[in-house]
């Protein structure tokens, strides 16, 4: 529910807009004000209705409607720039789920800090047949975060981006190190 509009009053009062023999009647004018009040909410709505889809001009309590619209994965209590961000690269995070960038952006929207990844998978091509496979046989992700300081970094939403936005089929490990090399945590 919208609870912060200031002034309810219409932008297009209808005393403007009656005949000039209601205009002179108190009774009329008053009347009419009263719709006013009513309808200025709709109207001012309805006059920028495009901001509203817009995670960079929509009202700040509108942003958590919108989140879920289009299954941006927010917890609600991120601030309203990370908010407006995920927002507006949901669609591209659900192209790229599963992905090393994909997995990147997430942890990055999560905590704020760029993680390092590596995976055990690979690609490559030959000119012959039968050539060496890239990577390794056996699937593992580890996440690695650098932080100034490992205890204030939420495991949980962590934990859960990583999940969220890693393959499947692939068992993960986070790992959270300290900026001094010396604090680590496991996940």
């Amino acid at each position: 529910m919208r609870g912060n509009v200031t002034d309810p009053r219409s932008p297009y009062p209808l005393a403007d807009q009656l005949p000039a023999i209601y205009q002179e009647d108190f009774f009329g004018l008053r009347f009419a004000s009263g719709f006013d009040v009513v309808l200025g909410p709709v109207l001012i709505l309805l006059d920028c209705l495009e901001a509203y889809f817009s995670p960079w001009l929509a009202p700040e309590d509108f942003l958590d409607w919108l989140g879920q619209w289009i299954g941006a994965e927010l917890d609600g209590d991120e601030p309203v720039l990370i908010r407006r961000e995920a927002i507006a690269g949901a669609v591209t995070m659900h192209r790229r789920r599963g992905t090393a960038t994909g997995l990147a952006t997430a942890v990055r929207l999560a905590i704020g800090v760029t993680p390092e990844i590596t995976e055990s998978g690979g690609s490559a091509w030959s000119a012959r047949p039968l050539g060496p496979f890239p990577g390794s046989a056996e699937p593992q992700l580890r996440v690695t975060v650098r932080v100034p300081d490992p205890s204030t970094v939420n495991l949980a939403r962590l934990e859960a981006a990583v999940a969220g936005a890693s393959p499947a089929h692939m068992p993960f490990a986070i790992e959270v190190i300290g900026t001094n090399g010396n604090d680590v945590l496991t996940v």
